[in-house]
């Protein structure tokens, strides 16, 4: 009896197993059944198909992402809008000289007058005003937020907006001109000051010298000696009747004329013209009374000798040197002086007058 218990037991076990087994093969046919068979005629179809069920992902995500550049692009022009708002306040009606507002002149050429069709930049007249305003309040102890001194304030706003429709002007007489300043002339002239001492003997000094009275740095101060040199490139090149003069006062003292005869005649020099150009006592050589490259010359000379023409960038001269007693140096001199560099800025400005952008 237990062993056809036995058996029976196993004979519906083994039934069952072919029940599930036929039942799992009739669904995988079934599954088998439903998926398309993929031909060449019908690849195309199945792409599509893959593709349709994969956009409906990608379709949000590059829709966000255009979004996000949108926001993005709406938030910098904001910004940007604001800040030239900001800055037009400041420039056109605050009148602001703060270093932030001056550093932003710097690289964006906000305009402060119209000459023409060109533009007079701001940062030109904030860098002649900034001086001028720091030295008055650190060497002068003005305070320009009191009212007894705001017409000292508007009369260095007047000043400065002067200067930088001169600079204006100058650079196109230059550029008509084909008149440049090279960074060797500016360096050069850098040295000149520091050999007479009189901005400091090193730089070190000469830089503390620039911030202490005008808040400058070294920088600075080659960009006003590159201005004040464009301004007497562009004389020297227009004041052709006074170039020429001294070209032929040279050329007689070369050939043997008397220095002291020519100098009555022609020296503008009021202080030595009727002393034969004779200078009133010796010099040393950091002597601060006479022009740098005057000093320069006279120290390079031998007894007698007579200098080429020396173009101060306000007059030429020609120097004698009439003695050296050990550290000094007598000489004698004629001067020319050069026009004022208004003398050509002046009919050109009458005739193409600047439209201010600011009031005083």
């Amino acid at each position: 009896m237990k062993n056809k218990k036995k058996k029976f037991i196993f004979l519906n076990k083994l039934k069952t197993f072919f029940i599930r087994k036929n039942l799992k093969n009739d669904r995988f046919k079934e599954a088998i059944s439903v998926i398309p068979k993929i031909t060449n005629d019908t690849i195309g179809e199945h792409r599509e198909n893959v593709l349709k069920g994969a956009r409906k992902y990608i379709y949000p995500l590059r829709h966000s992402q255009h979004n996000i550049v949108r926001i993005s692009v709406g938030l910098f022009v904001s910004l940007l809008v604001a800040f030239f708002i900001f800055m037009g306040l400041e420039l056109y009606y605050f009148q602001s000289q703060s270093t932030f507002v001056y550093d932003v002149t710097k690289v964006i050429p906000f305009p402060v007058a119209k000459i023409g069709n060109n533009f007079v930049s701001y940062q030109s007249y904030l860098f002649e005003l900034r001086r001028d305003v720091h030295y008055y309040e650190t060497q002068q102890q003005v305070n320009f937020s009191l009212k007894i001194n705001q017409l000292q304030l508007q009369n260095l706003k007047k000043e400065a907006m002067s200067e930088a429709i001169t600079n204006f002007y100058t650079q196109q007489l230059a550029t008509k001109y084909h008149l440049s300043v090279s960074n060797n002339q500016v360096n050069q002239e850098v040295i000149y000051f520091q050999k007479e001492n009189r901005l400091g003997g090193n730089n070190e000094v000469l830089s503390n010298v620039l911030k202490d009275f005008w808040g400058w740095n070294i920088n600075d101060f080659k960009q006003e000696l590159k201005n004040e040199l464009l301004q007497q490139a562009v004389v020297y090149k227009l004041d052709t009747p006074t170039v020429n003069l001294a070209k032929s006062v040279l050329s007689q003292l070369q050939h043997g004329a008397n220095f002291a005869s020519l100098a009555k005649k022609y020296s503008d020099d009021l202080s030595t013209k009727n002393n034969g150009g004779q200078y009133p006592q010796p010099i040393l050589a950091n002597n601060k009374n006479l022009y740098p490259q005057v000093v320069a010359e006279l120290f390079s000379l031998k007894k007698d000798a007579i200098s080429p023409i020396i173009n101060t960038g306000y007059n030429l001269q020609i120097l004698k040197v009439d003695s050296i007693n050990g550290p000094t140096v007598t000489f004698s001199n004629i001067e020319f002086n050069l026009k004022n560099i208004n003398f050509y800025i002046t009919p050109i400005e009458k005739l193409s007058p600047p439209d201010y952008l600011i009031n005083f």
